[in-house]
């Protein structure tokens, strides 16, 4: 907007022309009532339109007012400017502007009051050329008029133009008065100029009595505002010595002031001193108001202090002054910043019980600390009670959702939020692109984050130092140094420079890329611009000290980093903990455990993992020794920590260890919790230990244990083991009545646990239970049942599946026809296999890596090596990776040709591919390579070499630690056996590899 000037003698003011604020067309005129019923039906407008206005409604009173304009109804002059005036008062500018365009056209004459209401509404649209319009055009106003005016510069930051306005008032001899004193020593206060402000208070006077509270006020939050509290006590002293008693809100002014400069005593004084004099003294029936309490409660809750804030919040209400909203939303941030959030959550509903209603910033701080806290479902719920009470989403709450969205793992919900935001008529700024690219970056989407980055950029929405943070974050963890350190000199050239945590990524990154050089000369250029490190960049350090094994060092640099201040958290602790047990001295790791203890710090699931990893592989013989190290440590064994170690044990193998636990945890009056069951039960699944299955089974019905799918499947699996229908049907009974829901997914685990063991007669029955009791058979349900069939060589039955749920409807996924096409391969019936791979691309499924893999191994299998390889080029073209399967098949059908050279050829690509290799492929390349050099029509040569080439790869497998088949035991005990010395050189090869196995 550009500043409107005052006109200068002379020159010609803009006219006045509203005809362009009304916001809705008039309807067209309606034929007039008759005469006599005119003046009846004005009168019952008016009222209709006083009543829609009396009860907050100006929309239905201006649709009302344009109604009785369009039946050609004219109110009286007298009505136009009650009208006037109360469209003004009720907010509805634009109604009010539209009712002195019709008063005008009417051919009535505003007089001073209306031209007083147009100026005030022409003021607040910020249309003040059009408002000195009003002034020049030769109507009548009065002091109240140029003090809109001047009112109207002072809020847009001219107050110097007010000044010129009171310079017209003086030149047409228009009294100002006291509000035009306070309204320019308000502008003046706004924008900071305190001096000035003083000055016109103590010297725009105009002979009447100039002790004017309301200017005093003004000056002093002025100050308050300026953080010249002392300036402020001073103005306040000097109303007292003036005999102008300060209100209650000059004294919320001060105490304001008071906590923004830290002044805490000073502020609780002041409430004190209020409490005994405002009100007593001035005649006032509050003594301290909503907003002195709520002043105070919100400092106190900045600075973490919630006991003082409950303190003054419970004495506020036990005197009968109720909290408000603001109130209310002040604690329930306190309390999440605190990380208290069951206690927000029973505030939020205590304000609610009390009909407060929460705002916008109530649910926003809810909303965005249940989501940094994990508690999803918790904060989805607010926010549909938040729109469904009418709350608007701002770009506030809409970043708060993208960031918590892609925290919670819901990357998809997150990116279609982002998506909504036009709907929502809210315009992304940098912290929104900052969570949209933070979250793509967390997921390894490069791609996707470079594109929003590009996208701000087109915007013209300037990025900040956490956007290219995040974005060089992403591409540290992906070991990608070179163009995180490309992005950090993108930043600089905008003069955007990175801060410790841009360089804590960067240096991380590059020591886990094994860049140490790079690490350090960004470590030098971090001291060089004078930034000092945190504890992420000290664990960075620690972590790369720790993995070369020098764990000594590392603790030398956290003492040093301890020396300048810097305070270690429990990730760095943690991290020195762990480098001491993994070189096996558990006496300093302990050490460290407890220094970390002895200064408050409090351990995370991480710290428990290796305290308690560590002591697992040093205290084998005694079941007790972890719990009784973590009590001397005064680390409460709780149902966490109890959790942890049976994991551990379980993952081990040691399974005695952890039912041990499980005993040891309810003689400690622990009780364990269903993560503990989990565990508990897919470990001794694991090792096929059913029995305490049904033991621990048992035991958790009593503690309300209910057993969900995945232990269903994984109890089914152990069942499995013993090879008997029986066992598998008993465990399924015993899940049903222990409370598994019985639907289409627990029959779908049945059937596959009876299929995968070739049961397939009992399993079809379990099928035709399903129909009776009303549970429809799924695509999962006839798939595992046609594996069974293909497993157990049935394939003419798992084409009659395959056939049967087609007629029921139930539509074929590609894992069903790889399923059909696994069982004909196996067969060798490649033209049935063909088949079925017409029927899927006929139905529009396209081949997956699996399928190719199945009919690689197939066509190979029956010694079409054309067929195969063809097969195996349209894979790679097409982007696939063939298995280590694949691979051996092809590896084979070459060997068996003599084709060693392809052989190793195909090895080779296995490599580049990064497809590990595994015993089978080693014993069918080596075998080939002895039995190509056993030929007779061989040269030496060519033999010998064959046999180095065997020899080679018999020593790679050593390496990696695989086990050779018995017949390339057979090949190299020839190859290493001197003459009378074949038997001792295969038991030396038995033993190497006896003691491979124990490792």
């Amino acid at each position: 907007m550009l500043r409107p000037h005052l006109p200068r003698p002379g020159i010609s003011l803009p006219t006045l022309n509203l005809t362009h604020f009304s916001t809705l067309s008039i309807s067209p005129p309606q034929p007039p009532p008759p005469l006599p019923h005119r003046r009846l039906h004005t009168t019952l407008y008016l009222t209709l339109i006083r009543l829609y206005l009396s009860t907050n409604n100006p929309t239905r009173a201006a649709l009302a007012f344009r109604s009785m304009l369009s039946h050609s109804l004219l109110p009286s002059f007298p009505s136009f400017a009650f009208l006037l005036s109360q469209f003004a008062a009720a907010g509805a500018v634009s109604s009010a502007l539209e009712a002195y365009r019709c008063m005008i056209s009417s051919g009535y004459s505003p007089n001073v009051f209306v031209n007083n209401v147009i100026i005030q509404c022409l003021c607040k649209l910020g249309l003040l050329d059009h408002a000195i319009g009003v002034i020049h055009s030769g109507g009548e106003v009065d002091g109240v008029g140029y003090n809109s005016l001047i009112w109207g510069f002072s809020r847009v930051g001219m107050v110097d133009q007010g000044f010129g306005v009171l310079g017209l008032m003086v030149k047409r001899g228009v009294r100002f008065d006291c509000v035009t004193r306070n309204v320019l020593v308000t502008g003046l206060c706004r924008e900071g100029q305190i001096g000035f402000a003083r000055w016109v208070l103590d010297n725009l006077v105009d002979g009447d009595d100039n002790d004017d509270i309301v200017g005093c006020i003004a000056l002093v939050d002025g100050f308050c505002k300026a953080g010249d509290v002392d300036g402020a006590m001073m103005v306040v002293r000097e109303m007292e010595a003036r005999g102008l008693e300060p209100d209650v809100v000059t004294y919320n002014a001060v105490v304001d002031g008071l906590c923004s400069s830290g002044r805490w005593g000073e502020a609780e004084s002041m409430l004190d001193d209020m409490k005994g004099r405002v009100g007593n003294e001035v005649g006032g029936d509050e003594r301290c108001n909503v907003i002195t309490y709520t002043t105070l409660i919100g400092w106190y809750c900045k600075r973490g202090e919630m006991e003082k804030a409950w303190s003054l919040y419970k004495d506020m209400v036990m005197k009968g002054i109720l909290p408000d909203v603001v109130t209310y939303s002040a604690i329930v941030n306190g309390l999440c910043k605190g990380g208290r959030l069951d206690d927000a959550v029973l505030l939020f509903r205590e304000m609610e019980d009390m009909e407060t209603q929460p705002n916008h910033v109530t649910y926003t701080t809810l909303i965005d600390s249940l989501f940094k806290a994990g508690g999803v479902l918790g904060a989805l719920m607010f926010l549909g009670q938040m729109v469904a009470r009418g709350h608007l989403l701002d770009v506030v709450l809409c970043t708060s959702l993208v960031d918590g969205l892609f925290k919670a793992g819901k990357c998809k919900e997150a990116e279609d939020m982002f998506c909504s935001l036009p709907k929502y008529d809210v315009i992304p700024n940098h912290v929104t692109y900052s969570a949209l690219i933070d979250g793509r970056c967390k997921l390894g989407d490069m791609t996707g984050a470079q594109s929003a980055l590009e996208e701000m950029e087109e915007k013209r929405i300037s990025p900040n130092v956490v956007t290219y943070s995040s974005i060089i974050s992403g591409y540290m963890k992906e070991r990608k140094v070179e163009q995180g350190l490309g992005i950090m000199r993108q930043m600089t050239t905008k003069n955007i420079y990175p801060n410790c945590i841009t360089y804590g990524a960067l240096i991380d990154g590059s020591f886990r890329a094994g860049k140490q050089d790079v690490a350090l000369e960004l470590y030098d250029g971090m001291k060089m611009r004078s930034l000092n490190e945190n504890n992420y960049i000290v664990d960075a350090v620690v972590n790369s000290l720790r993995r070369n094994g020098k764990i000594s060092d590392a603790e030398k640099f956290c003492q040093d980093m301890i020396s300048r201040g810097i305070q270690l958290d429990c990730v760095n602790y943690t991290s020195l903990m762990d480098g001491y047990f993994k070189i096996g001295d558990a006496s300093t790791a302990l050490r460290v455990g407890q220094e970390a203890k002895e200064k408050g710090l409090e351990y995370d699931s991480v710290a428990l993992n290796v305290l308690i990893n560590g002591l697992s592989k040093l205290k084998d013989n005694d079941p007790h020794a972890d719990h009784d190290v973590i009590k001397q440590m005064n680390v409460d064994a709780d149902c966490g920590t109890y959790n942890t170690m049976i994991s551990i044990y379980c993952k081990d193998g040691k399974i005695d260890r952890a039912l041990e636990l499980w005993v040891d945890m309810k003689r400690n009056r622990v009780l364990p919790n269903t993560i503990t069951c989990n565990i508990l039960i897919t470990g001794l699944c694991k090792f096929g230990k059913i029995e305490e299955v049904v033991n621990i089974l048992s035991e958790g019905s009593a503690l309300g244990f209910c057993p969900s799918s995945t232990i269903h499947r994984e109890v089914l699996a152990a069942a499995s083991k013993s090879k008997r229908a029986e066992k598998i049907l008993q465990m399924h009974q015993m899940l049903l009545k222990l409370g598994l829901k019985e639907d289409e997914k627990s029959y779908n685990t049945l059937v596959g646990a009876l299929c995968g063991v070739s049961m397939t007669r009992k399993a079809a029955s379990v099928l035709e239970d399903m129909k009776r009791r009303g549970i429809s058979a799924d695509t999962i349900t006839y798939n595992a049942l046609m594996r069974g069939y293909c497993k157990g060589s049935h394939l003419m039955k798992a084409l009659a599946t395959y056939s049967e749920m087609l007629a029921h409807g139930v539509s074929p996924n590609i894992a069903t026809y790889n399923t059909l096409l696994c069982g004909f391969c196996a067969a060798g019936w490649m033209q049935k296999a063909a088949k079925i791979v017409d029927e899927m691309e006929m139905r529009g499924f396209a081949r997956n890596a699996t399928t190719y893999d199945i009919l690689i191994s197939g066509y190979a299998k029956v010694n079409d090596k054309k067929e195969s390889m063809r097969l195996y080029c349209e894979m790679v073209i097409l982007g696939f990776i063939p298995r280590t399967s694949t691979y051996n098949a092809l590896i084979h059908e070459f060997t068996r040709e003599g084709m060693m050279r392809q052989a190793s050829e195909l090895m080779n690509e296995m490599q580049s591919r990064e497809v590990a290799a595994n015993s089978s492929t080693y014993d069918i390349l080596i075998s080939g390579w002895f039995k190509l050099s056993n030929q007779t029509d061989l040269h030496k040569h060519l033999q010998k070499s064959h046999r180095k080439e065997a020899k080679r790869l018999f020593k790679h497998m050593n390496e990696k630690g695989l086990v050779p088949c018995e017949t390339t035991l057979s090949f190299m005990s020839c190859s290493l056996a001197r003459p009378g010395k074949k038997a001792d050189a295969r038991r030396l090869l038995n033993q190497i590899y006896r003691n491979k196995e124990t490792v």
